[in-house]
């Protein structure tokens, strides 16, 4: 590996949003292309990101990106139906992803996480390139959970045999992935025909940092702590 660690960004936007119709484009916090603008802003102004790759089918997010006129982002305008639609596994687009992004490392990340800022880039860029010069290969963002989690029968993150109900804070940590980075190598996107390598570090965020915007109740929370993070978010 060269000195030079080249990150690159997988961004994917599609049209249409099952859940939470128009999702990566419609107002967000009064900012017109919400999420969609906040996400390129942070990922415009991290310096340690070479280029951002965005894909997607829809021309309005086309429009509204060519308009900023920014040489850091290259727009793959998808001409595979199959790419977008509520139906597309993940394995395709990781598939889509190695082919558009030449080389280097490829972060992925989402408009639906707007609290990983470009500070919080940075940090994980940094600690990737720690942590690939020892026993990992690759980085993907956790939220830690605590509490009582139980599958159909039992606990699973604590032994109610010992103690029927421990303090929270006493029970095992679970590791919710948020989807909010994933970065690993080209290489192993390849070789594995994944986004994350055998040995993936957990790097992890906050339960605000962590927000993913997945249904209606999670935009509009999103939304409030967004207008008032300054109550929430930790500098």
């Amino acid at each position: 590996m060269s000195n030079k660690v080249k990150i690159n960004v997988f961004l994917p936007c599609k049209k249409n949003s099952s859940r939470v119709r128009n999702k990566n484009k419609r107002k967000f916090a009064d900012i017109d292309y919400g999420l969609l603008r906040i996400k390129i802003n942070q990922l415009v102004k991290c310096r340690l990101i070479d280029r951002i790759y965005l894909s997607t089918n829809d021309e309005k997010i086309i429009r509204f990106v060519r308009n900023l006129n920014n040489i850091k982002i290259y727009i793959h305008k998808r001409s595979d139906k199959a790419l977008s639609t509520s139906k597309t596994a993940t394995q395709k687009l990781i598939e889509h992803a190695s082919n558009i992004i030449p080389d280097g490392h490829i972060l992925w990340t989402h408009v639906t996480s707007p609290f990983v800022t470009k500070l919080i880039y940075e940090k994980i860029i940094k600690k990737y390139k720690q942590i690939i010069k020892t026993k990992h290969d690759s980085l993907m963002t956790i939220t830690e959970i605590k509490g009582f989690i139980w599958d159909n029968k039992k606990p699973i993150n604590y032994n109610n045999k010992k103690v029927k109900w421990p303090k929270t804070q006493e029970t095992l940590p679970l590791n919710k992935v948020n989807s909010a980075v994933f970065l690993s190598s080209k290489e192993n996107y390849k070789k594995k025909k994944d986004r994350i390598g055998n040995k993936p570090y957990f790097y992890k965020l906050s339960r605000f940092e962590g927000i993913d915007i997945d249904e209606f109740e999670d935009f509009y929370f999103a939304e409030y702590i967004f207008k008032n993070k300054k109550k929430f978010l930790r500098r």
